[in-house]
């Protein structure tokens, strides 16, 4: 592991203070980044900060409110005055038949996943560095048939599609922006689901495991480091071959 790989960049990462998010500002920190941890729950905020460590600022924010971003790139423009990186990793996610889905869960599903991820990196643009490096979280369910996950599925491709078009939006900046695309991941995601279910997740994927938020924050550094530089518009699946085999 490089330990300067981000030395001197600003790094944003929203969603932060739990699973993934958390696991990547652990990453990007350790490798000398100065990391902006976003998260709707204050408390919850500071203690991902206090794991972090001194590399890290927590800042409250809901993506789904566009106040909220507005007054969280303000501060970043006050402080900071860039931004080298950013992981938009917020989301949230709901499991349920189609037969059961209602127009308030798909509008939280869209809210946040869709339209919150859109405005945070429209909102972004202004800050971003000559040669930023952008990654966004998205999901296997992206381009998978799973029923209970038909409108988390639909919101994923969007950010899916995010990538491409912001891509080529951003590449006079030289900003690059992939996704990653997680499987099965050891995350609150799956808390409600019992034993029995979790078993059975677990035994569809080819390498029979989920996945650990560390895995995911692996392939997250690599994409948001220079060492991924010719890769642009670019979707990393992280799913112990769950769409691959």
């Amino acid at each position: 592991m490089a330990k300067d790989r981000f030395e001197n960049k600003v790094v944003l990462i929203t969603g932060g203070n739990s699973g993934i998010g958390l696991a990547a500002a652990k990453r990007v920190a350790s490798e000398g980044g100065k990391v902006i941890v976003t998260g709707r729950d204050a408390e919850k905020l500071k203690k991902a900060v206090q794991e972090i460590g001194s590399n890290a600022q927590g800042i409250v924010a809901d993506i789904a409110k566009l106040s909220d971003l507005d007054a969280l790139y303000a501060e970043i423009k006050t402080k900071y005055g860039r931004l080298d990186g950013l992981f938009a990793n917020a989301g949230v996610a709901i499991m349920e038949p189609l037969e059961q889905v209602t127009e308030k869960n798909v509008d939280t599903l869209m809210d946040t996943n869709f339209k919150g991820t859109f405005f945070t990196l429209q909102k972004a643009i202004p800050l971003f560095s000559k040669g930023a490096h952008v990654v966004l979280n998205a999901s296997v369910a992206d381009t998978k048939g799973s029923v209970p996950m038909a409108v988390y599925g639909a919101t994923k491709a969007a950010v899916r599609s995010m990538a491409r078009t912001f891509s080529a939006h951003l590449l006079p900046q030289e900003v690059r922006v992939n996704v990653v695309s997680p499987g099965p991941i050891e995350t609150a995601i799956w808390g409600g689901v019992d034993a029995a279910g979790i078993t059975a997740r677990a035994a569809a994927v080819p390498s029979k495991r989920f996945g650990t938020p560390e895995e995911v924050a692996g392939a997250v550094a690599y994409l948001l480091s220079d060492e991924a530089s010719y890769i642009i518009g670019a979707e990393l699946y992280v799913d112990g071959g769950v769409s691959q085999l």
